[in-house]
């Protein structure tokens, strides 16, 4: 176990634990998915999506952007925090599922009714990554060590603040059933307030 103190990002990355449900009174469920590459954000988004879902994938869409980052040692994608909240700040009905993982996430906890950690074995993500025709990275092996020590080192954080975790090894069916579960559970909790 490292005695080094987290960094900025990955307090950030963290978030409260004690977060409030802002968005009961708006009659929106909004649903974060977050995960390593790799543990299926996409795959899942683009099924809620066939199903009729609003869905949003931070990584496209200029919702995201690189920045220098000295606690990384190079650059890190955080989001764009005046188009996340504008996104957050758009939504007043039905369900709403966003994903991305970037170090300033934790910022917005607070607007979402729920955290859902998809995971994967690093066995399963590195062969998911080697195969795949939507996105490039993992297919270097400087990405697949990132994979590797993100797995170690941001997964635990991302871990913490969660409010549902998802080991998708499972059918990207019942993934996405669990998905539209958790939303629903949070449209009766506010239709019952």
């Amino acid at each position: 176990m490292s005695s080094r103190r987290p960094s900025s990002a990955a307090n950030s990355l963290h978030g409260k634990s004690n977060r409030k449900r802002a968005r009961y009174d708006r009659g929106v469920a909004v649903v974060f998915v977050t995960g390593m590459s790799g543990t299926g954000k996409s795959a899942a988004l683009a099924e809620l999506a066939r199903r009729g879902h609003r869905v949003v994938d931070t990584d496209h869409g200029g919702y995201a952007e690189e920045v220098q980052s000295s606690d990384v040692g190079g650059w890190e994608q955080v989001w764009r925090e005046d188009r996340i909240g504008a996104l957050l700040d758009g939504s007043d009905r039905g369900m709403l599922f966003i994903s991305g993982c970037v170090s300033n996430q934790g910022k917005f906890y607070p607007r979402f009714d729920a955290v859902v950690l998809l995971t994967a074995p690093a066995d399963v993500i590195l062969e998911r990554v080697s195969g795949r025709e939507t996105n490039a990275f993992g297919n270097r092996d400087v990405e697949r060590d990132r994979i590797l020590h993100d797995l170690a080192n941001v997964e635990p954080l991302l871990r913490a603040a969660a409010t549902t975790e998802i080991d998708t090894r499972a059918p990207l069916d019942e993934v996405v059933d669990a998905l539209e579960a958790i939303a629903g559970s949070v449209q009766r909790r506010a239709e019952a307030t």
